[in-house]
C-alpha cells in the first residue's frame, strides 16, 4: 500500500488510535504494552524509525515520542478508516434544526454554523462567494489541550477575522475533485503555528450563492465521525439553496 509494508501500516495505524485518544506524543513501548503488535519493542521501534524517515510520523516537541504527521493522516483517510454512517435519526435532526430559515441565505447560514458545531463539539465555518464568513463554537476548541496553547489560539481566533485566510482554502478546494477537503496541520495551513490544527471541508452551490461548510479542530480529530456529519450537512445546505433558488 504505497511504500509502506504491511506491518508499518498496522503500526502506523495503532499510533494514530493511541494519539487520538490521548493527544500525547506515542512511544514504542505505549505500543508494546498497551497492544498486542506481535513483534518485539525493537522491532516497533525500527518500523517508527522507517516511518519517520518515510515522513509518516514526526517527532515531538519535548518529548521522545512520535506524532503522526499530516501525511501520515491523510494516508489514514484515504486508505485505512472506516467511515461512521449517520443515522436517519441525525439526518433528520440535520435537517429539522436548520429548516425553518430555508427561505434567506443569512439566516439559514447563520443558523447551520451553530448546529454545526453543537453536533461537532467543534469551531464551524462557512465562507461564501460573497466573501461572508459564518462561525460559532469558539470556546468549544478551549475544551481540547491542543488549544489551550495561547499562541495557537490567539493566531487561529485571529483568523476568524480575516476572509481571505478562508478564501484561500476555498479556492484551493476548487482544484481537487474530492467531495470533502481535509486540511491537515502546518504542511496544508502553510503556516506552523497551526501544526496541532486540521479542518473538514464541504462545498455547496446555489443559483446566486457558493460557499464551503467546514470544522476546525485539532489533528486528531476523530475524522470517521466527522466527514460523514460535513458531507452529509453540505449536501443537505447545497439542496436547500437550490430549492430556494438562493
Amino acid at each position: 500500500m504505497e511504500d509502506l509494508t504491511q506491518r508499518q501500516v498496522d503500526i502506523l495505524k495503532t499510533i494514530i488510535k493511541e494519539y487520538s485518544e490521548t493527544g500525547v506524543a506515542v512511544g514504542s513501548e505505549i505500543l508494546e504494552k498497551k497492544y498486542k503488535l506481535g513483534v518485539s519493542p525493537a522491532t516497533i521501534r525500527n518500523e517508527m524509525v522507517e516511518l519517520a524517515k518515510k515522513s509518516y510520523l514526526k517527532k515531538a516537541h519535548f518529548s521522545s515520542g512520535r506524532v503522526p504527521s499530516a501525511k501520515g493522516f491523510r494516508f489514514y483517510i484515504k486508505h485505512l478508516m472506516k467511515q461512521k454512517e449517520l443515522s436517519t435519526t441525525d439526518e433528520v435532526a440535520y435537517k429539522n434544526s436548520i429548516w425553518d430559515e430555508r427561505a434567506e441565505a443569512h439566516r439559514l447560514l447563520s443558523q447551520a454554523v451553530k448546529v454545526l458545531s453543537q453536533k461537532t463539539g467543534m469551531l464551524s465555518l462557512i465562507t461564501t462567494n460573497y466573501g461572508d464568513l459564518y462561525y460559532s463554537g469558539m470556546a468549544n476548541l478551549l475544551t481540547q489541550p491542543e488549544f489551550l496553547d495561547l499562541n495557537l489560539s490567539r493566531s487561529l481566533f485571529g483568523r476568524l477575522d480575516e476572509v481571505t485566510f478562508w478564501e484561500r482554502i476555498m479556492t484551493d478546494f476548487s482544484g481537487i475533485e474530492d467531495e470533502i477537503m481535509c486540511v491537515l496541520g502546518e504542511e496544508d495551513f502553510h503556516d506552523a503555528t497551526f501544526d496541532a490544527c486540521a479542518s473538514v471541508w464541504g462545498e455547496f452551490e446555489g443559483k446566486k450563492i457558493k460557499g464551503m461548510v467546514g470544522v476546525v479542530g485539532p489533528k486528531r480529530m476523530y475524522y470517521d465521525l466527522i466527514i460523514p456529519q460535513i458531507k452529509y450537512f453540505s449536501n443537505l445546505i447545497e439542496e436547500i439553496v437550490q430549492e430556494q433558488n438562493l
